[in-house]
């Protein structure tokens, strides 16, 4: 299976769920131009509170589309952009990459992962019991996080669905990815 960019998304006020868009421009150390996470500082309302000088390590939020159809299997209608990603892939195992991957998307732009997006109690309220879908517990009981990973623009660069995305995994030892 290819990866691809399956769909592209941003918004430029806070809420929850972000429209698809035809195409976005990553900014290098900033984020999507025009979303409201973009920033070298941190934009996440609950985490400006505790420290709004902290570095923005989630300038860029992926997630799998196949979350989507493991979802759907259990009754949950989820679309790209739902759950405020910004870009959606298909073909990846985004969770299953280290910490300092770094992610070709399209011909330009080049994001690095710094770790899973923690789930908030806003899943919930979108989906009614979608929290426990993108939160489980792994065979070992430790908590799995399932709903994206987070990323800093090293390259920019403009996005669209249907685009490539190449991989390169960082030297070793690999680290497995935290919250950020």
């Amino acid at each position: 299976m290819s990866r691809t960019v399956a769909a592209v998304s941003s918004k430029e006020t806070y809420s929850f769920t972000k429209p698809n868009r035809e195409s976005i421009m990553l900014l290098a150390g900033l984020g999507v131009e025009g979303d409201v996470h973009a920033g070298t500082t941190v934009k996440h309302r609950f985490r400006m509170r505790k420290d709004p000088s902290q570095p923005n390590l989630r300038q860029v939020h992926l997630i799998h589309e196949e979350l989507f159809d493991e979802v759907r299997g259990a009754g949950f209608e989820v679309a790209a952009g739902e759950l405020g990603e910004n870009v959606t892939t298909r073909g990846i195992d985004l969770l299953g990459l280290p910490a300092g991957t770094l992610l070709r998307l399209g011909d330009e732009a080049v994001v690095e992962v710094t770790g899973l997006r923690n789930p908030c109690a806003q899943i919930d309220t979108f989906r009614k019991g979608l929290m426990k879908q993108v939160v489980g517990r792994g065979e070992d009981g430790k908590a799995r996080f399932r709903s994206g990973i987070m990323s800093v623009v090293v390259a920019g660069g403009r996005v669209r669905p249907g685009d490539p995305v190449e991989v390169e995994l960082p030297a070793g030892p690999h680290l497995p990815l935290e919250i950020v």
